[in-house]
Order: structure tokens, then C-alpha cells, then sequence
């Protein structure tokens, strides 16, 4: 019963975020209520605030969640798999719909940039994501850190990896939404991280 209902509370999560993503990118970030987001899900203001503490945070949800998803299968991998391949193939298993928001209408490529092309507009979504992106480095360090038998607290290594793939992520997304490159994200993220893997040689 009590996975049911977990499973039940984090389809609510997915949804609100979902919502909150649409309705923004339909109207703007200041002509969104906390209140419409609610009654677009059918769950009332308050049930969204036991969720999310702001709109900024319901909108960066999936970011953070997919992000924190990479280290959570760093981590369950096979222990034998090279580093790099494991965190490329981690990574690139996060822009399939998770399981958890199966139950959603199906995300197309240009609905997710234009989430994604907000995100990074709107200053108070951009400090969110950033935030989002320092929690999900350190469960991504740790994780390396567990990988390697290297200390997370002491040792420069997994906190630098972690840093680089999140770097190398961020700049993929850039250009994705902006439109400075033609590729996709499936195509722009394994070349970054295998550019930051290679030590970044001059072109």
C-alpha cells in the first residue's frame, strides 16, 4: 500500500512540474499562479505546496530530477564499465521519459526546448536550475567518488569529474535551446563529455 501510494504522490510531482513547465512557456513566468498550476492538475493550491516551495522550483524539478537520476545509475552500473562510457551512458539514459511520467502526454523534442529555453531566460528559473545543478554535482561526485575508492571530502578527483559533466551538460543545453547548433541533445552531450573526457585538446 505504501508503494502505491508513493508512486501515486510522485505522479503528482511529475505532474505539477509538467504543468508548471507548459503554462510557462504558454504565458510567461509572471502570469502563472501558483493556483492555476494546481487546477490545471486538479489538486488544490495547498496540496501543490507540499510539493514545491515556489514556481521556480516546480518548473526545475525535472532538470533536477534527471540530473540526480545520473548519479543513481553511475551507481547501480556495472562496476567494470569505464568510467567515461559509464557516465556517457548514464547521462544519455536520462532524455527518455522516465517511467514515472509515462502516464504524461508524450514530451516532443521542441516542447522540452522551449522548457529549457525558459529556464535559462528567466533569471529566477536560472538561479533554480544553478541550484539544482550544485545538488545534483555533489550526489554525482559522491557517486564517482564510490566508483573510483576515492574520497569525496579529500580528494580533488571525483569532485572534478563531477563538475566537468555537469559543465559539459550545461553547455550542451545552451546550445540546444539557443539554436547555435544543429545537432540534438542525444548527439551534443556525448561529444561533450567525450571532448572533456579527451582533456579538451585545442581543435
Amino acid at each position: 500500500m505504501s508503494g502505491l501510494r508513493e508512486r501515486k504522490k510522485e505522479a503528482t510531482r511529475a505532474a505539477l512540474s509538467w504543468v508548471a513547465i507548459r503554462l510557462t512557456v504558454e504565458r510567461g513566468l509572471n502570469a502563472v499562479k501558483i493556483e492555476d498550476i494546481a487546477e490545471a492538475v486538479g489538486v488544490s493550491p495547498r496540496t501543490f505546496n507540499n510539493y514545491f516551495s515556489s514556481k521556480a522550483e516546480a518548473i526545475t524539478f525535472r532538470h533536477l530530477e534527471r540530473s540526480l537520476r545520473v548519479a543513481a545509475e553511475l551507481r547501480q552500473g556495472p562496476q567494470d564499465e569505464p568510467l567515461w562510457e559509464a557516465i556517457t551512458h548514464a547521462a544519455l539514459r536520462q532524455l527518455e521519459p522516465g517511467p514515472e511520467v509515462r502516464h504524461m502526454p508524450p514530451q516532443e523534442p521542441a516542447d522540452w526546448a522551449a522548457g529549457l529555453r525558459v529556464m535559462l531566460a528567466e533569471p529566477a528559473l536560472e538561479a533554480e536550475m544553478l541550484r539544482a545543478n550544485k545538488v545534483a554535482e555533489k550526489e554525482l561526485a559522491a557517486a564517482i567518488a564510490d566508483r573510483t575508492g576515492t574520497d569525496v571530502g579529500s580528494d580533488l578527483y571525483p569532485r572534478l569529474v563531477a563538475a566537468s559533466v555537469m559543465a559539459a551538460n550545461y553547455v550542451a543545453i545552451e546550445l540546444f535551446v539557443q539554436g547555435g547548433a544543429e545537432e540534438s541533445m542525444e548527439v551534443l552531450l556525448p561529444r561533450a563529455l567525450h571532448m572533456v573526457a579527451a582533456g579538451l585538446p585545442t581543435p
